[in-house]
């Protein structure tokens, strides 16, 4: 619709095209990497290592949590609800963990990732430690009334089949060369006089590309909740790493569209001051996003890395925020385990805030 509104069919277009080919391409390539690999690893053992000690189950879960994506982080909750860990692995893996926004972060800046991930893992380890010796655990209650409906399984309609096969088809038959200019267009080469095409080609056909991404990801979602917005979308397909890839590639990207969309137009109605003003929230910006992490799901994490990325925020908020989100995970502990879970989002809150402006005064000032 905004595309349809001649004076910003160049932003609107731009948008599109920069988030394809600067995000996209990478969290595609990172994810089939990250899933492919996964896929085939065996992890039999680590339950047995676990039940020698009691604090490792709290290291085991500081490192699934710092996993990109939710996965991990879903994993250890799961295995609460079921009394084979206890509630200092829930503080860790929700303190540790950021979610789908760490494949953002990852594959736009990998230095600060490298800042900011081992912070993660070191204060959610600390976090479940602490919450392991000194702190009460909650009373383990899981409400039957939500787990029978997570359990049934829909009939996928033809729809539903063919949208599923289009996204693994159109990521199979871009992910590679995309990836390829994604990665000169990184390394300051003009794509398009290098293969010898018409200015601007490549560029309008990221922004087709990332257009195509938005309507996969919303012909993909089954209902109207906030759940179904802010987190990767439930598949009622067998799952498949591949399919995994197209879809958390295609919720990463919309959410980022959002994000650029909503950063662009501010800044065409504010004019550029606006930057300088977030520049110059300092240590406000870090209260703010430690908030937005209380928020369930990914999608609004990843609006406020798309921001750190803009540079409208410093590298202390993204930190903050990294360390308050609790991604997707969220979603199924509020269902099985809403007391634990609230605790837990509180205690990932106090540690957030305390590194955000730690970090912050010790390093950015």
């Amino acid at each position: 619709m905004l595309w349809l509104i001649p004076s910003l069919q160049n932003m609107v277009t731009s948008v599109l095209s920069d988030a394809f080919l600067q995000v996209s391409a990478f969290v595609a390539a990172t994810l089939a990497l990250y899933y492919g690999l996964s896929h085939h690893l065996d992890t039999s053992g680590l339950q047995r290592w676990m039940s020698h000690k009691r604090y490792r189950e709290v290291i085991f879960a500081g490192v699934m949590g710092v996993l990109p994506g939710c996965g991990g982080a879903i994993v250890i909750i799961t295995q609460y609800t079921q009394g084979k860990i206890g509630f200092g692995a829930v503080v860790a893996v929700l303190t540790s963990t950021m979610g789908d926004a760490a494949f953002l972060l990852i594959s736009q800046r990998p230095e600060d990732a490298m800042i900011v991930l081992p912070i993660s893992i070191l204060v959610g380890i600390a976090s479940g430690l602490f919450t392991s010796w000194f702190l009460p655990s909650p009373q383990l209650e899981t409400p039957q009334h939500t787990i029978e409906p997570m359990k049934q399984l829909k009939i996928p309609s033809k729809f539903d089949i063919w949208v599923s096969r289009i996204n693994i088809a159109f990521w199979c038959l871009l992910i590679v060369p995309v990836s390829i200019v994604a990665l000169l267009m990184a390394m300051q080469y003009d794509v398009n006089q290098l293969l010898g095409l018409p200015d601007q080609l490549i560029e309008t056909l990221g922004a087709i590309a990332g257009f195509a991404c938005l309507l996969l990801w919303a012909l993909s979602a089954k209902s109207d909740r906030f759940s179904e917005l802010a987190k990767e979308n439930d598949n009622i397909l067998p799952k498949h790493w591949i399919r995994k890839v197209a879809q958390d590639t295609q919720f990463v990207t919309s959410w980022v569209v959002v994000a650029f969309l909503c950063f662009e137009l501010v800044l065409l109605a504010t004019g550029d001051g606006l930057l300088d003003a977030l520049q110059q929230w300092g240590a406000s910006s870090i209260l703010i996003a430690t908030a937005i992490g209380l928020l369930p799901g990914c999608g609004p994490q990843i609006m406020v890395t798309s921001l750190y990325l803009q540079g409208a925020i410093p590298l202390s908020a993204q930190l903050a925020n990294a360390i308050s989100n609790d991604g997707d995970a969220l979603f199924p502990a509020i269902a099985l385990a809403p007391k634990a879970a609230m605790l837990a989002t509180l205690y990932s809150t106090i540690p957030a805030l305390i590194t955000g402006y730690a970090y912050y005064w010790l390093v950015e000032i």
